[in-house]
């Protein structure tokens, strides 16, 4: 390490130093929220926040920071209670891995962080607590999965530009605020065992917070490759008439039915990124929350417009950004599925239901026709994992509802 390099991270270093000796004074460790007797201070959540604009991560805004290390103390909970720890090594490789996705050593990366604020112990904490989940998830549940040829087969179909594969879906997304989580996944459930088309419509019309709740939960055919990542391969090993199993997203569970499934003469495009934004409006899904929503859509036509209307408020009530579609988190990329560029969503909410998403879909990326070349096995273990990801969300879920879990701000 140069000499320059080694002074400028300890001015980093000292700072970061400093400003922790100064935290009582600033507030930094007053607590925000509590799972049980485990609290989350405000250090915590801003230290999770920096260390997420300096991956480009999504996922940075105030609420669904906390709501994420919230998630975060319940994994730790589960998986201390049975006995499962990282070892030393193993942390080390994983820490290692990690920043070698930037083309940098552990040490780099540290002292990268370092110099924007951000404590080794965030680096740590967050890669220790997503490999040791991870570990368990694969231990708990992986002899529950078996990814057999044919789903491969039709996985492979539906990524390829040379054919094409529509399908007619039914949807229902219930809203499941933390104090009601237990009581909807059991109504989904219950809804999951449906393979009426009537029933499930009736359903939508009940429970579905969806615009396409009026109309029985249905849409019109949808190309296999503009849905989620995680929802093709589940739709795909479906007869007419099934429904998936719930799908735990944020404040939400979400069911589809398959109605029908054709295969066109049209080639398929595939997306190599999708671009949206997300404006966070205080409220929910109260009357006043949903108005301001309506009148925003009928200012903006493109998510340039909504830099004017964030204008002036906290930097963190927009979110603008360009992922590949395996990165989206599923709740939003559900609802990207359903528009066309300028078009918006108000389905989803964060912050436990007080917070509605007003989601502008901005563009679609279309992939290269080498980009499209596809690896059997990567295509079987993205199988596996979207399926070992499934069980995590619904233990997730069930975790959170039986334990006390308390915002504070």
């Amino acid at each position: 390490m140069s000499g320059k390099t080694f002074r400028q991270t300890l001015v980093a270093t000292c700072a970061l130093i400093l400003s922790t000796a100064q935290a009582p004074a600033q507030g930094l460790f007053d607590p925000v929220a509590q799972v049980d007797q485990r609290t989350i201070t405000e250090f915590e959540v801003q230290q999770r926040q920096r260390f997420l604009r300096v991956l480009g991560a999504s996922g940075g805004s105030r609420s669904e920071v906390i709501e994420e290390l919230i998630r975060d103390r319940l994994r730790e909970a589960e998986t201390r209670a049975v006995g499962i720890i990282l070892g030393p090594d193993e942390l080390a490789a994983g820490l290692a891995e990690f920043a070698g996705r930037a083309d940098l050593s552990t040490e780099e990366f540290i002292q990268g962080i370092a110099s924007e604020g951000i404590a080794e112990e965030t680096f740590r904490d967050f890669v220790n607590i997503q490999l040791v989940w991870r570990d368990y998830i694969r231990a708990r549940f992986g002899s529950r999965v078996s990814i057999d040829e044919r789903e491969i087969d039709r996985a492979v179909q539906s990524t390829r530009g040379n054919s094409g594969i529509e399908v007619l879906v039914s949807e229902i997304i219930i809203p499941a605020p933390p104090q009601e989580a237990e009581q909807v996944l059991e109504q989904a459930e219950i809804i999951a065992q449906t393979t009426s088309e009537a029933e499930f419509s009736s359903f939508a019309r009940q429970f579905s917070a969806t615009a396409s709740r009026d109309a029985g939960g249905r849409l019109p055919w949808t190309p296999i490759s503009e849905l989620p990542p995680v929802l093709r391969p589940l739709l795909l090993a479906l007869g007419p008439g099934d429904v998936t199993a719930p799908l735990q997203i944020p404040n939400a569970v979400a069911l589809f039915q398959l109605r029908d499934i054709r295969e066109t003469e049209a080639p398929q495009q595939t997306f190599s990124a999708i671009e949206y934004a997300a404006y966070y409006i205080n409220g929910g899904r109260t009357p006043e929350a949903l108005s301001r929503a309506q009148s925003i859509a009928a200012r903006v036509d493109r998510c340039d417009d909504l830099y004017g209307i964030a204008q002036g408020q906290d930097p963190s009530v927009l979110d603008r950004g360009s992922l590949p579609p395996d990165e989206i988190p599923n709740d939003i990329a559900i609802e990207l599925s359903k528009l066309d560029p300028g078009e918006v969503s108000t389905t989803l909410t964060r912050a436990n239901g007080n917070t509605l998403v007003f989601l502008m879909l901005c563009g679609r990326t279309p992939a290269l026709e080498e980009d499209q070349e596809v690896d059997r096995g990567a295509v079987a273990t993205q199988l596996r994992n979207q399926r070992l990801n499934a069980f995590s969300e619904t233990l997730l879920a069930e975790l959170r509802a039986e334990a006390d879990v308390r915002i504070l701000e």
